[in-house]
């Protein structure tokens, strides 16, 4: 029968130790060898008598190399003098202390250390040595940030969901009522300017909104299987008109390059953001290069680079010749209203969307730069191996046949919103039915004769959702198509249970001829019965 297991109390260590305390003590200082915390010994006046090997392995320094030392070895010179006079004190006091330090390898590198100093005394109660025993808390204080960083990017992400609503209303109406003016008055006339720069405005605010969700990824996306190098070059047509004349623009796209699924304007956002960024950090003129590439990611590159797992990406690479970004700025800008611009320069909200949106893809992001040395932008997005890439360019839908004599239902609580939109419709040749919420929408359907092509329906109403009112019109018009609209950010369109929101949604603010666009699109070849039916 095996012998029971006992535990030793202090009655048998403390007879073990008296008779062969040898024994004890090669135990106690094999324990202290192979800790894996870093323990340092020193004597009253604090210079090191002993270092264990996680101290040598941790630091860089020999043991050789620190005895007769002082910590001070270690001074990484990001504590002040009040944090090292409040330790002496304390520990020359014969308490312990404990505290969080910043403290230098030999090779220069910082690490962090969670540190407790505890007093050594003697048989007479005499302070006589001093053990130090640091834990390695980098990586906790790292992923503590990340987290950190994380949740106030969704807190601000949540405050910009809440206000695009109204936010993105207000764009509607002031947006609409000038696109209508400006149709109206002709290029000629003397107000045609004034009205073109409200419509710029608004543009730019609606633009301003649509930072914000992205940043939080809070914007729904329209997913495609896009060839990046054929949307590259679409883009390429625009930025020479964002950049300056003494900045060089080059093109370097892989053949064969792997499709990405991604949101065309997303990706517009991306690539304008990152060219402005770059311009700006070229007061002198430079060069602009953007590549594209096929990468595939290994288990030695994830080592390095722990932010993106292993696998088939394309990647999106921006690099500039500029005066690059300093250390100290370098962790902080993806955070939303950061920026190193003079004040009125620059919203802070650049780089973050950049950043929101490569997450809400997807994919990652990196960034390599030195003072002087100019920036390095690294994006990967997910390869797919299927679906057929589909062109972003103006030829997608032809934005010159707005026109169609179709049905459609239109229903928006907003007055302001609805009013202008089915004026615009009613010039495009299409029949309006109006409704100002779901109960309303439902008798005006039921009091017209003939079939409804198509309803555009806000989303989020009182009474009814928009959702709710296309599965009770299902029913009476099976073969009737669903635009979806909404100023919310995605969450809440998510949450009431929208189908295919990714296909038929439109995201507000939008122009009328972006509405009257996405109309054709959604209705396809609808129009050909339309006209059929019309004649």
């Amino acid at each position: 029968m095996a012998a029971s297991k006992r535990e030793p109390d202090a009655e048998a260590f403390g007879w073990a130790q008296e008779k062969n305390p040898n024994a004890i003590l090669r135990m106690l200082y094999s324990a202290v060898e192979q800790c894996a915390d870093l323990v340092v010994i020193t004597d009253e006046a604090g210079k090191i008598e002993y270092v264990n090997p996680a101290f040598e392995k941790h630091t860089g320094y020999s043991r050789q190399e620190v005895i007769g030392q002082t910590p001070r070895i270690l001074k990484s010179g990001e504590q002040g003098p009040d944090l090292y006079r409040e330790l002496w004190a304390t520990i020359r006091a014969g308490d312990v202390y404990r505290g969080v330090l910043v403290n230098r390898k030999k090779s220069g590198e910082s690490f962090i250390v969670e540190k407790t100093i505890t007093p050594v005394r003697d048989g007479e109660g005499r302070v006589t040595h001093f053990i130090s025993n640091d834990r390695e808390i980098s990586e906790r204080r790292r992923l503590e940030a990340a987290l950190f960083q994380a949740q106030k990017m969704d807190a601000i992400g949540m405050l910009a969901g809440g206000v695009a609503h109204d936010f993105n209303n207000l764009l509607m109406v002031i947006s609409s009522y000038a696109e209508l003016m400006q149709d109206s008055i002709g290029p000629e006339h003397r107000l045609h300017r004034n009205v073109q720069e409200i419509l710029s405005a608004a543009r730019r605010a609606a633009d301003l909104t649509r930072q914000l969700l992205a940043f939080g990824r809070k914007q729904v996306q329209s997913l495609r299987v896009l060839d990046l190098n054929a949307s590259l070059r679409d883009l390429s047509k625009m930025l020479p008109r964002l950049m300056r004349e003494d900045i060089e623009l080059v093109l370097s796209p892989q053949d064969d390059l792997g499709r990405v699924k991604l949101d065309p304007v997303q990706l517009e956002q991306v690539v304008m953001n990152l060219a402005a960024n770059a311009r700006d950090a070229m007061p002198a003129g430079g060069r602009l290069t953007i590549t594209t590439r096929n990468v595939e990611l290994d288990d030695d590159y994830v080592h390095i680079r722990t932010v993106v797992p292993a696998g088939r990406y394309v990647m999106l690479e921006v690099t500039d010749t500029g005066e690059g970004i300093g250390p100290e700025h370098l962790p902080h800008i993806f955070e939303p209203f950061y920026t190193t611009k003079e004040q009125g320069k620059g919203t802070g909200l650049g780089l973050a969307t950049v950043y929101g949106i490569v997450k809400q893809s997807g994919g990652f992001i990196w960034v390599y730069s030195e003072r002087g040395m100019g920036s390095t932008f690294k994006i990967y997005f997910p390869r797919v191996e299927q679906g057929a890439a589909r062109p972003v360019s103006s030829a997608d839908v032809d934005p010159a046949s707005l026109r169609g004599r179709e049905t459609v239902l239109l229903v928006e609580d907003e007055n302001a919103v609805r009013y202008p939109a089915c004026e615009f419709l009613r010039q495009c040749g299409y029949t309006v039915i109006e409704g100002k919420d779901g109960l309303h929408a439902v008798e005006a359907a039921d009091k017209h004769e003939g079939p409804i092509d198509l309803m555009i329906t806000d989303v989020v109403m009182p009474g009814m959702s928009g959702g709710q009112l296309a599965e009770l019109l299902a029913e009476k018009y099976p073969a009737m198509k669903v635009l979806f609209v909404s100023g919310y950010s995605e969450n809440v369109v998510l949450r009431h249970k929208i189908p295919n929101n990714r296909c038929n949604f439109l995201q507000k603010p939008f122009t009328l001829k972006s509405l009257g666009t996405k109309i054709r699109e959604v209705l396809g070849t609808a129009a050909a019965a339309a006209g059929a039916r019309a004649s």
